[in-house]
């Protein structure tokens, strides 16, 4: 299994949106992650992004993937972080930090910077694909953006962030997932579900799941456990069991699909050779 959705951080690095006295409050390094794993029967895992926002972030992701390639098998860099880069200067990152994908993330599409937003073609000119975590239509968002750039691999974060089931109805949702799915290159990844749905009876996730797999079908989903921001609900493995359970009514070789070759696929997993090996922070922390 690959889990499609972890992150690392020094959290001295400059991280604005950690807040102190929260679990997310300290450094979790490569070690870290590599215990965390343990006993999952993990191949590896994607490395997304964590907001720091600057360019050395992307920078950092590449030399973390680098420096531990069994662990991570390929990494998801910050496309806000890019927005005053240009379409030049920015192709030369993407040439040097070589990243599997890039995330853009906001309240909505437009809340996301128009500059960022413009770099999209030059993305789909490189066959990296866009990851998107907008907190409002992400899901018809993905679609659209997909549409316009059929060469583009456009993937829909933690389900295009749903509504609780605790205070609201899914059926929008639901709707909008059925109409996504009618667009070939966007990818769903099943994420994010034991915080955004803390509290929900797991058979009621585990129905937001089933309904993703058979709109979009094994071979356009994903998983991904969302480490470590899912510590403040349960552990990594408590996070991949729920995004697991929805995947029932699939036979092994479906299962399969969703826990690894669409994620070799979508992210190009193939083996890379590059002895730029750059510095990687890995500090010794205590357990939690």
């Amino acid at each position: 299994m690959i889990d499609c959705h972890v992150h690392l951080w020094d959290v001295d690095g400059g991280y604005p949106w950690i807040q102190p006295g929260s679990p997310h409050h300290r450094t979790f390094t490569a070690a870290d992650l590599a215990e965390s794993g343990a006993g999952l029967e993990l191949t590896g895992a994607i490395l997304v992004e964590a907001s720091r926002g600057d360019h050395g972030e992307n920078v950092l992701l590449h030399d973390l993937r680098l420096r531990h390639p069994d662990l991570l098998l390929g990494h998801v860099g910050n496309l806000n972080s890019c927005a005053d880069l240009g379409p030049s200067r920015f192709t030369e990152l993407l040439a040097e930090t070589r990243p599997n994908g890039m995330r853009l993330g906001g309240a909505s599409w437009d809340a996301t910077p128009a500059s960022a937003r413009a770099l999209v073609p030059a993305m789909a000119a490189r066959g990296v694909a866009l990851e998107l975590n907008l907190h409002h239509a992400a899901v018809p968002v993905a679609a659209g953006v997909a549409a316009r750039h059929p060469g583009l691999t456009v993937v829909v974060d933690h389900l295009g962030n749903p509504p609780s089931l605790r205070t609201a109805s899914p059926r929008e949702w639901r709707e909008q997932v059925r109409r996504a799915a009618r667009v070939p290159n966007v990818i769903m990844k099943i994420s994010g579900l034991l915080t955004q749905q803390h509290g929900v009876p797991g058979e009621q996730v585990a129905d937001l799941v089933a309904h993703v797999v058979d709109a979009f079908g094994p071979d356009r989903c994903m998983v991904g456990s969302d480490w470590p921001i899912c510590l403040s609900r349960g552990s990594r493995a408590a996070s991949l069991r729920l995004a697991r359970r929805g995947l029932r009514g699939l036979d092994d070789g479906e299962i399969l699909r969703v826990l690894r070759t669409t994620a070799e696929r979508v992210y190009g997993l193939a083996a890379r050779v590059d002895n730029d090996r750059g510095p990687c922070f890995d500090a010794t922390v205590d357990d939690r």
